[in-house]
């Protein structure tokens, strides 16, 4: 079991947006990863980008956050449920003037470790070039929307 109180869990900056890691796994058997994330207003999200070994989901707590999967927009606003399988082309941005919170959940767990690791990258002081990121997304079986599919990892 595991409780994680309002001011716990694991911190992790990335740009404008705050990431709250609320369950890395370790109790669920690499099952499930859940986190919060604070978006700031105006900030714009990854490049589209799938996923071939976790399915994500996004439910948002305050704010609107506005999805787009392939070609269609999609605002979500407080109390609804973004729910994104494997291969399926998303991004996500807070084009709003308020912050937008939202908690996410990876199934099974591996991706948590992504964010820690574009954490490390940010925190280590050099430009993240789109090189690098690539690289790690790939550790990570994600690739840009208009990469071919990859395979699970």
């Amino acid at each position: 079991m595991s409780v994680v109180g309002p001011d716990e869990g694991e911190t992790v900056l990335l740009g404008t947006t705050r990431m709250r890691i609320l369950e890395d796994g370790g109790t669920t058997g690499h099952r499930l990863g859940i986190a919060e994330s604070v978006i700031a207003p105006h900030t714009p999200g990854p490049p589209q980008h799938r996923h071939a070994g976790h399915d994500e989901g996004f439910y948002i707590v305050s704010g609107s956050v506005r999805f787009t999967v392939g070609d269609e927009e999609h605002d979500a606003v407080a109390g609804s449920l973004v729910v994104v399988p494997p291969g399926a082309p998303h991004t996500f941005a807070n084009v709003r003037d308020e912050p937008a919170v939202m908690l996410s959940t990876f199934t099974p767990d591996p991706y948590v470790r992504y964010f820690r690791e574009l954490r490390d990258l940010h925190a280590d002081g050099g430009a993240l070039t789109p090189e690098a990121q690539l690289r790690l997304m790939r550790r990570y079986a994600t690739e840009p929307a208009g990469a071919p599919a990859p395979g699970p990892s």
